[in-house]
C-alpha cells in the first residue's frame, strides 16, 4: 500500500468531513439536526468505502481524484464558484434548521436520500468504467476515448451523476433555499462542458468522432 497516498486520502477525507459538519451544525446552533446527520452519513460512508476500494484496486485513479488543481483559468474559476456555492448552501441549510424558515417533511428527506444514493452508485460505475477520470480537465498519456457502458448513452455521465447528487442534496437537508443556491451548478456545468469538449476535441484522438456517435451530453434525448 502506498503510505503517502493513504495519508493524503485520510487527510482530505477527514478535513472534508469536519468542514462539512462545521458548515452545517454551527449555523444550525445544535447537534440535533437529524437531516444534517442523514446527509453526513449518505455522503461520507460511501465515500470512505469507495476510497478503500480504489486504494486497493486502482490507487492510480484515487491519486487522480485527489488532484484538484486545475490548469486552465476558466476551470479554476469554475472550482472557485463551486466552492462558494457549497459554503453558502450548507450554511443556509443550517440556518434554515435553526430558524425553521421552511420546514419540509421527513419523508421528502428520505426519498431524496434514496435518489442521492442511487446517484452515488452511478458515480461509482463511472469511476469503474473510466480509469482516466481525473478531477481536472486534462488529457493523460495513452488516454483513449471511452465509449462503452454509460458513455455509450451520454458523453459526460459523471456530471449527470453529480447533477443528481447536488440537486437532491438540499432536500436531504430539508432546505429548499439551498436548492436555489445549488441551481448554480447546472448553469456552471453547461459552461464547463463547452470549454472541456473544445479542449478534448483538440487534444484527444477520436473525441470528435465520439461526439458524432453519442449525441447527448448529460440527459438522454434531451441534452
Amino acid at each position: 500500500m502506498n503510505g503517502k497516498l493513504f495519508m493524503q486520502a485520510i487527510i482530505k477525507f477527514t478535513s472534508g468531513l469536519l468542514l462539512t459538519i462545521a458548515l452545517l451544525f454551527i449555523p444550525a446552533g445544535t447537534i440535533y439536526y437529524v437531516k444534517g446527520w442523514i446527509f453526513i452519513a449518505i455522503l461520507f460512508i460511501p465515500m470512505f468505502i469507495a476510497g478503500i476500494i480504489l486504494m486497493m484496486k486502482n490507487p492510480a485513479l484515487l491519486e487522480k481524484r485527489l488532484n484538484a488543481k486545475e490548469k486552465q483559468s476558466d476551470q479554476k474559476f469554475f472550482v472557485l464558484v463551486m466552492s462558494i456555492m457549497f459554503v453558502l448552501g450548507f450554511v443556509c441549510a443550517g440556518l434554515n434548521c435553526r430558524f425553521s424558515w421552511v420546514v419540509l417533511p421527513m419523508w421528502l428527506s428520505i426519498v431524496s436520500s434514496v435518489i442521492f444514493i442511487l446517484a452515488y452508485i452511478m458515480y461509482g460505475e463511472v469511476l469503474r468504467e473510466n480509469e482516466y477520470l481525473s478531477r481536472t480537465v486534462e488529457v493523460q498519456t495513452n488516454q483513449k476515448v471511452i465509449d462503452t457502458g454509460l458513455y455509450s448513452v451520454i458523453r459526460h455521465p459523471m456530471y449527470s451523476a453529480t447533477l443528481l447528487l447536488f440537486l437532491s442534496m438540499p432536500f436531504v437537508l430539508g432546505s429548499p433555499i439551498t436548492f436555489f443556491i445549488l441551481l448554480i451548478y447546472p448553469i456552471a456545468i453547461i459552461s464547463r462542458l463547452q470549454s472541456e469538449e473544445e479542449y478534448l476535441e483538440k487534444n484527444l484522438d477520436g473525441y470528435k468522432e465520439y461526439k458524432q456517435k453519442v449525441k447527448y451530453r448529460l440527459i438522454p434525448f434531451i441534452y
